[in-house]
């Protein structure tokens, strides 16, 4: 392997006119040819800036970055013919196909005619996307179209390939398949820099680079940051009703860095110099168990993050009425199926949810959990089955259904154009809010979500962290009884993730039921219940730790949430060869 860093970073600023502070603060760091190099940290952390900068697609407002020897303010042109970079959002032609997309990039790129044979042959190969290529990018899974983003930026095989956070929406299955992709071109020689939100993809990273507030935190090996946390984490075991009040009375404790609820357990990390003993003594009355458990790279993360950013109690413990439910069942499906002409998106789909449950539907992309999830909504009309929610069905009184349903769609679906006030205002309305009343709930949200800095700012401008909550604040300001989140967390940072969560286990302790669709695993842990849906089908169901346990073996003596849906995926019969195995 060649000894020269690929990209030489010395003391990089960038000043955005208008920025409080700058995106990226006097950095400086290496990264080497021929491996992975992860890039981790918070939202508005400067991933993005860092990575268009190296692109060659911005230029730093002091300091020097080469790449391959190239400098990035005298020459971009030379950085542009040898690096590949993949955007964070979605930057190809929706309706052209797969290999009208790969055309127009050859062009762009100055590929003859001559190679555009065995270049597009090798990449639809090695993407598995051949069979696909008639395809309109439109009508990809969120995998497929990832896949698809990553042959554009191969047009010609780069030295150095930016990916800014590839995997985000998109399912374990896929993510293991882009993961086999780029572990191969890096074993090619070829550099890679992965954005990523997902904690797991940046241990597997061969260094990373962890940013908060524009400054390095570490870079290096994440092994060794890993290591470095030995010894603080603990697992305590708990019946499924106790678990979000000893994560609530934990992160209360001034000696508890982070917890989180990991399926029937809650996994504590103490700060350093911590006894572990006091877990025993979390709930006032009761000795707890803990035993040790292995360190995560998350663990260290946040342990390093929340140096500067202290845990908040939810608010919404405050703010959200008790919830009593008019049915012994807060969510009912029975034989859900909605045809799209000859296609069956979903197929005799049926579960029930108790009041006050996280209950996770998981799938594969294209596995049919958005359209159960829309029908469960009232969004979509079943062909066949019934919904109902807190025992009124949506078909016959929907108006009074909807009433009862706080709804977070999967992309940011609010008002771009207005205001974060106008929103809200809106919204409001929408739910029957009027007078004094509407304005003291729009109050106690803004005060909750840390809204006041951005309140007369347009909601499209806000950082993603903030869409959230804006997202969030407008789905419960009606006190629903049922939640509805898809994919509610994507693609932000595990300290929003977190606080997203604790909002969450604090309406489900005031009786709320919540439905979420999700492609982090990490984040089903907090589900109850887990319901896997794949080609239309529900495939299996049962609370985190019975999935696990239903694919434990030799092979897999400790399985993760992960492994259970890649493995249970694979048991379903044809149509699923090809799944990356387990690293």
């Amino acid at each position: 392997m060649n000894e020269l860093p690929l990209v030489q970073i010395s003391n990089v600023s960038k000043v955005f006119t208008g920025g409080k502070s700058p995106a990226l603060d006097s950095i400086s760091v290496d990264i080497k040819p021929g491996c992975i190099t992860g890039l981790a940290g918070p939202d508005g952390s400067g991933k993005t800036t860092l990575m268009r900068l190296i692109a060659g697609l911005m230029i730093p407002s002091s300091g020097t970055l080469t790449v391959c020897g190239f400098d990035v303010v005298n020459n971009p042109e030379e950085i542009h013919e040898i690096a590949g970079y993949m955007p964070q959002r979605f930057g190809l032609y929706e309706d052209l196909t797969v290999i009208e997309n790969l055309n127009l990039y050859a062009d762009l790129q100055g590929v003859s005619q001559d190679e555009r044979s065995g270049v597009f042959n090798r990449l639809l190969d090695f993407t598995d996307l051949k069979r696909f290529q008639k395809r309109l990018a439109g009508a990809l899974s969120g995998g497929m179209k990832q896949k698809l983003g990553l042959m554009c930026a191969l047009i010609r095989r780069p030295k150095l390939l930016l990916l800014d956070e590839p995997s985000v929406g998109v399912d374990p299955v896929s993510r293991r398949e882009l993961w086999k992709i780029v572990r191969e071109l890096a074993g090619q020689e070829t550099g890679v820099v992965w954005s990523t939100a997902y904690l797991d993809e940046a241990e597997r990273c061969d260094e990373i680079i962890l940013l908060s507030e524009g400054k390095i935190l570490y870079s290096g090996i994440p092994k060794k940051l890993t290591a470095s946390m030995k010894g603080r984490s603990f697992l305590v075991k708990e019946s499924a009703s106790g678990r979000r009040s000893i994560l609530d009375s934990a992160m209360k404790n001034d000696s508890v860095r982070d917890g989180v609820i990991q399926g029937g357990s809650v996994r504590l990390v103490l700060k350093s110099g911590a006894d572990s003993s006091l877990i025993e003594s979390l709930i006032p009355g009761r000795k707890l168990a803990a035993v040790p458990a292995e360190p995560r790279f998350e663990d260290a993360f946040v342990d390093l993050l929340q140096h500067r950013h202290a845990h908040k109690e939810s608010g919404v413990a405050s703010m959200i009425r008790p919830v009593h439910a008019d049915s012994r069942t807060a969510v009912q499906a029975e034989g859900l199926t909605k045809c799209f002409g000859d296609f069956k998106a979903a197929d005799d789909i049926s579960f029930s949810i108790p009041p006050g449950r996280i209950f996770g539907l998981l799938g594969p992309n294209g596995a049919g959990k958005s359209t159960t999830f829309k029908m469960m909504c009232g969004l979509l009309k079943p062909t066949a089955g019934r919904a109902a929610v807190n025992g009124i069905d949506l078909e016959n009184a929907p108006g009074r259904a909807r009433s009862c349903i706080g709804y977070m769609a999967q992309k940011f679906s609010l008002y771009s154009n207005l205001s974060v006030a106008q929103n809200m205002d809106f919204f409001a309305g929408v739910y029957g809010l009027y007078g004094s009343g509407k304005r003291k709930t729009i109050g106690q949200l803004v005060d909750m979500f840390d809204l006041a800095q951005y309140i007369d700012s347009t909601a499209g401008e806000l950082p993603l962290g903030f869409k959230q909550r804006l997202a969030l604040s407008c789905s419960i300001m009606h006190n629903p009884v049922v939640l509805f989140l898809d994919e509610p967390t994507s693609g932000v940072d595990p300290l929003t993730r977190r606080e997203f969560w604790n909002h969450m286990n604090a309406m489900v302790e005031k009786g709320v039921t919540v439905v979420v669709t999700t492609h982090f695993m990490e984040e089903a842990e907090y589900c109850d219940e887990i319901g896997l849906i794949h080609q239309g089908r529900m495939i299996a169901s049962g609370s985190p730790d019975m999935l696990k346990d239903k694919v434990r073996s030799v092979e897999i003596p400790e399985p993760t949430l992960e492994d259970a849906f890649v493995e249970l995926i694979k048991k379903t019969g044809p149509g699923n060869s090809g799944i990356p195995a387990r690293e």
